[in-house]
C-alpha cells in the first residue's frame, strides 16, 4: 500500500502545476460597459482598468501613492484627553447617550482620499465598420489582459500589462495586416491638469493633488469638499503621468490634444507615472520627490528594450510569486456544460445554482492574483479598492479602514505563499506606531500607540469625525494597533524570521500593549475592561429598551487584547527577552474580562448580555477569538466554540460582500465545510452595478471583483482565505489537513500552502479523503499534523495517535526536507 502510494505521490506532484493552472482567464465577448466590468492590471503600484473598446479604448489609470492632504497634525485637538474621565463616568451610570456626545469631543479630522490618475483614451479609426470576432481576457498566469477583434479582414490586437521589473504600464496595438493602424490617444485627470509635448511621439499630463478631500460621506455645511489650495505649502502633491509611442511603421505626431498614429502596423504605448510623495511625515509639495524626474527615468529606460523583452521581465517577475501555489478542484462524476461559456455568463449560471467547481478557483486564484498586483514590497498596502479607483471622492475615502478590512486584505499573504507582500502593511505599522504615540499622548495622555478604525497614507491614527462630527459607533474604536500587531506576530509564526520578530514585530507589538495597559480599568468584579469599547459598527438595545452603542469591555475589545497579550508573552519567551514585561502581561491577561455565553446560547457580544439592535447584523466582531484570533476552537474551547456556532446561527449568512467573506472563514474554523461553502457560492452570486436587486449586498460583479456593494476588495481576498481554511489550518500548533473540507469538493488538489511553523504543503485528495501529501520543512521545526485518517511519514518510524475523532502524528524535520505521508 505504502509503495503504490509513493508511487503516486511522485506522479501527482510532478504534474500538480500543469494540472492546477490552466484555464485560468476571465473573457467576455462583449466591451466593458461599466468599470466594474473593465479588467484589472497592476505592478504594486501602477494600476489600469481595461475596458476593451475597440472605437473608444479607456484604460483608467491610477498610482498608488496619489492622495490628496499631507502629513497629519496631532494635536489639533488638545483637550480631548480631559473628556475620558467623563466619558467612563457617564458609561458607569449607563448613561449612554451623555457619553456618546462626550466621545465626539474626542475626535480629530478625517482621513484624506485615494484619487484617480487618470485616462488614457484610444480613439481607433474603424472606417465606420462594426467588429467582428470580439474578444477579451484577462490571463491570470501572465498578468496579461488581451483583447482581439476583426474589422474589415484585418484582425487588431490589444495588450495591456503592468510591469513592475520597469514600473511602467505597456500598452501594445498590433494590426494583422500592414499599415492598418490608425488612431489618436489622449490623456486626461478628474485632477487639475495641464498637458504639454516632448518631441513628436511622448505626451505629458502633469498637476497638483487636492490640499483636502472630504469623504464622500460627509458633506460640512458650506463647505467645498474638495480643496485645492494650501498656503502653507505643505499639502496637495504634484503628479505626472507620460505617454510615449513607440511605432512599427508609419507616422507619429503630438501635440497637446494628443498622439496621433497613422498607417502603422505595430505601437507599442508606453505609460510611465509618480508623484512627489516623500513619506508620510515630509510635505509632498515643498518637501516632496522630483515626479517628473522619475516619469521620465522609467519612461525612457523602458523605451530602450524591445516589447518582448518587456514583456518577458514582466512574465517572469509576476510569475516568481503566482506560480508558488496552485489549487483545482476535480470531480469526475459529473460534467461542466458552462466551460465554454464566457466569465460573466458562467458566473451568472453559477449564481443561479449550478455545479462549476472551476468558477470557485478561478475566484480564488484572482484573489491571489489581485494582491500580488496591488502590494508589493517597497510600496503601500492595497487600500480598500487594491489600487484600482475611478472616483475623485472614492466609497470611504478608498483608505485603509483598519477594524477589519486592511486586515482581511492580508489574510491570504503568508498561507497561499505570498508573504513578502505583507511587507507594505508592516511598513504602514510603522508609521502608524509613530504617529500613533502622539495622538497617545494628545487624546488619552497614555504611553505606547494607538490606532482607531480608518488611516490613509498620512497614518492618520486619531478618531475621525472632523472634530466632532462623526459616529463614535465606528470613529472611535480604538483596538486597530492590537489587531494590526496580530499580523506581525503571524509573519513570525509562518516565517520563523527570528530578525523580523526581534526588531520590528516585537517593539511594535509592545507599544500597541502598553498603550492598552494604561486604557484598562477595574471593573466592580475585578476585571480589566476597556472603557469606552464599542463592538465596530453594531449596537445594542440597553436595559431600558434603548438604542445603544458605547459601552464597555465589549468582546471584540477584549479578544483582541487577550490575542495580543498571548502573542506577545510567546514572542518575548521565543526571544528569551524582556522577563518583567513578560510577567507584566501574565498578570494582566489573567485579569481580562473573560468570554461569556448569552442567554440564547450565543457568545455574549457585549459587557451584559443585551439583545442587538440589529440581530442581523453585517459585523460580527465578537468572533474575533474565532477568527482571525485562536481563542476559541472546537478542538481547544467546544464550549465556547459552539457559542460562537450560535452567534452565526443567530446572526445569519446574509451580509455584504467582505462579511460573507469573514464568516466563510468563521464556519471553516468550526470545522464545518459544507457551510463554508454554501457561503462560498453566496459570496459568488452574480452582481452588476445596473438593474440588480442588492438585497442586503454582496456578491461578485463581472469582473470578479467584491460587491460591497459597492465594490470593496476585501472580499476577493477573504474569500480566498476563506478556502484555504477549509483546506488547512495551523492556528492551534497542529497542520490540520482538509480541516473543513466540503463535501462538494471531493476531489482535488493543492500545492504551496503555507502553515505555521515554517512549514509548505501539497496534498490530494478524492472522495473526500486524503490520497497524497508532502511536508516541505523551511525552518527545521518539529512537525505535529492532524488529519481524519491514520498517516505515517515514509522512511520513518512514526505512530499516529488518536485524539477524539482525529489522529495526530509528530515528526521532528531538518531543514530543507520534504516528507512524504502515506496512509497507514
Amino acid at each position: 500500500m505504502i509503495k503504490q502510494l509513493a508511487g503516486t505521490l511522485l506522479f501527482a506532484f510532478t504534474f500538480f502545476p500543469a494540472l492546477s493552472q490552466s484555464n485560468l482567464k476571465l473573457w467576455y465577448q462583449q466591451p466593458a460597459e461599466v468599470w466594474t466590468e473593465a479588467l484589472p492590471v497592476g505592478n504594486g503600484r501602477l494600476g489600469a482598468m481595461v475596458f476593451g473598446r475597440p472605437a473608444q479604448e479607456l484604460i483608467q489609470l491610477n498610482e498608488s501613492t496619489l492622495w490628496s492632504g499631507g502629513p497629519v497634525k496631532p494635536n489639533e485637538n488638545p483637550n480631548a484627553y480631559t473628556y475620558l474621565p467623563q466619558v467612563r463616568e457617564a458609561l458607569a451610570a449607563e448613561e449612554y447617550p451623555k457619553a456618546v456626545q462626550l466621545l465626539k469631543k474626542m475626535q480629530g479630522r478625517y482621513t484624506q482620499t485615494y484619487l484617480p490618475l487618470g485616462d488614457l483614451l484610444i480613439q481607433q479609426d474603424l472606417k465606420g465598420q462594426q467588429p467582428s470576432s470580439y474578444t477579451r481576457d484577462l490571463d491570470l498566469n501572465k498578468a496579461l489582459a488581451t483583447t482581439r477583434f476583426t474589422v474589415n479582414g484585418t484582425e487588431y490586437t490589444r495588450e495591456v500589462f503592468s510591469s513592475a521589473p520597469d514600473q511602467v504600464i505597456v500598452i501594445r496595438l498590433k494590426a494583422s495586416k500592414s499599415g492598418q493602424l490608425n488612431f489618436d490617444v489622449k490623456g486626461s485627470s478628474k485632477l487639475r491638469f495641464e498637458k504639454q509635448t516632448q518631441g513628436t511621439n511622448e505626451l505629458i499630463v502633469k498637476g497638483k493633488a487636492p490640499a483636502h478631500v472630504d469623504p464622500n460621506y460627509y458633506n460640512a455645511p458650506g463647505r467645498n469638499p474638495i480643496i485645492y489650495d494650501d498656503p502653507a505649502g505643505c499639502n496637495g502633491m504634484r503628479y505626472q503621468f507620460r505617454i510615449k509611442a513607440l511605432p512599427v511603421q508609419g507616422q507619429v505626431q503630438t501635440d497637446t490634444a494628443g498622439i496621433h498614429v497613422r498607417n502603422a502596423s505595430e505601437v507599442v504605448l508606453l505609460v510611465s507615472a509618480a508623484t512627489s510623495f516623500n513619506g508620510f511625515d515630509k510635505c509632498p509639495d515643498k518637501e516632496g520627490k522630483d515626479e517628473a524626474k522619475l516619469a521620465a527615468q522609467y519612461l525612457n529606460q523602458a523605451a530602450t528594450q524591445p516589447y518582448n523583452r518587456l514583456l518577458s521581465k514582466h512574465t517572469a517577475d509576476y510569475q516568481k510569486y503566482f506560480n508558488r501555489f496552485s489549487f483545482t478542484l476535480t470531480d469526475s462524476t459529473r460534467t461542466n456544460p458552462n466551460l465554454a461559456l464566457p466569465s460573466d455568463q458562467r458566473l451568472e449560471q453559477y449564481g443561479k445554482g449550478t455545479y462549476d467547481p472551476g468558477v470557485e478557483t478561478l475566484y480564488f486564484h484572482y484573489g491571489r492574483y489581485l494582491l500580488i498586483s496591488s502590494s508589493r514590497p517597497g510600496g503601500t498596502p492595497a487600500n480598500l479598492q487594491g489600487i484600482w479607483n475611478q472616483h475623485m471622492r472614492a466609497p470611504w475615502s478608498s483608505n485603509f479602514t483598519i477594524n477589519i478590512n486592511t486586515q482581511m486584505n492580508y489574510w491570504p499573504a503568508e498561507v497561499t505563499n505570498l508573504s513578502e507582500l505583507h511587507q507594505p502593511l508592516f511598513e504602514l505599522i510603522k508609521d502608524l506606531s509613530k504617529t500613533g504615540k502622539q495622538t497617545a499622548q494628545t487624546y488619552y495622555k497614555l504611553p505606547g500607540w494607538v490606532a482607531h478604525h480608518n488611516t490613509d497614507i498620512w497614518a492618520l491614527s486619531n478618531a475621525v469625525g472632523d472634530m466632532g462630527d462623526g459616529d463614535p459607533m465606528w470613529a472611535n474604536w480604538n483596538e486597530a494597533a492590537g489587531w494590526l500587531s496580530q499580523h506581525l506576530w503571524e509573519h513570525y509564526r509562518f516565517t520563523g524570521d527570528r530578525q523580523f520578530l526581534k526588531e520590528t514585530a516585537y517593539p511594535l507589538m509592545k507599544g500597541a500593549a502598553t498603550f492598552l495597559l494604561g486604557y484598562l480599568v477595574e471593573d466592580k468584579d475585578g476585571y480589566l475592561i476597556t472603557s469606552p469599547s464599542t463592538s465596530p459598527e453594531n449596537s445594542f438595545l440597553d436595559s431600558k429598551g434603548k438604542p445603544a452603542y458605547v459601552t464597555v469591555g465589549s468582546t471584540m475589545d477584549m479578544s483582541i487584547i487577550w490575542d495580543l497579550f498571548t502573542n506577545l508573552i510567546e514572542a518575548s519567551q521565543t526571544l528569551g527577552t524582556d522577563t518583567e514585561f513578560r510577567n507584566l502581561l501574565i498578570e494582566k491577561k489573567k485579569k481580562l474580562l473573560p468570554l461569556h455565553i448569552g442567554h440564547k446560547g450565543n457568545l455574549q457580544e457585549w459587557y451584559k448580555d443585551w439583545e442587538d439592535q440589529d440581530p442581523h447584523h453585517r459585523h460580527v466582531s465578537h468572533l474575533f477569538g474565532l477568527h482571525p484570533g485562536r481563542q476559541i476552537a472546537p478542538l481547544s474551547t467546544p464550549e465556547f466554540a459552539q457559542a460562537a456556532r450560535r452567534s452565526l446561527e443567530l446572526r445569519g449568512d446574509e451580509g455584504t460582500g467582505w462579511s460573507k467573506a469573514w464568516k466563510i472563514n468563521f464556519w471553516a474554523r468550526l470545522l464545518d465545510g459544507n457551510h463554508a461553502y454554501s457561503l462560498v457560492r453566496q459570496l459568488l452570486h452574480y452582481t452588476r452595478e445596473n438593474g440588480t436587486a442588492y438585497q442586503r449586498g454582496g456578491g461578485t460583479y463581472p469582473n470578479f471583483f467584491d460587491a460591497h456593494p459597492p465594490f470593496q476588495i476585501d472580499g476577493n481576498f477573504g474569500g480566498t482565505a476563506g478556502m484555504t481554511e477549509m483546506l488547512v489550518q495551523s492556528h492551534l500548533g497542529d497542520i490540520h489537513l482538509l480541516a473543513a473540507l466540503p463535501d462538494a469538493w471531493k476531489a482535488g488538489q493543492v500545492q504551496g500552502l503555507r502553515a505555521r511553523g515554517g512549514f509548505e504543503l501539497a496534498m490530494q485528495w478524492k472522495k473526500g479523503k486524503l490520497t497524497t501529501a508532502t511536508i516541505k520543512s523551511l525552518n527545521g521545526e518539529p512537525c505535529k499534523i492532524r488529519s481524519a485518517q491514520p498517516l505515517a511519514v515514509k522512511g520513518l518510524r512514526t505512530q499516529a495517535e488518536q485524539s477524539g475523532s482525529y489522529y495526530l502524528l509528530s515528526f521532528p524535520t531538518q531543514a530543507g526536507k520534504t516528507y512524504e505521508l502515506v496512509s497507514k
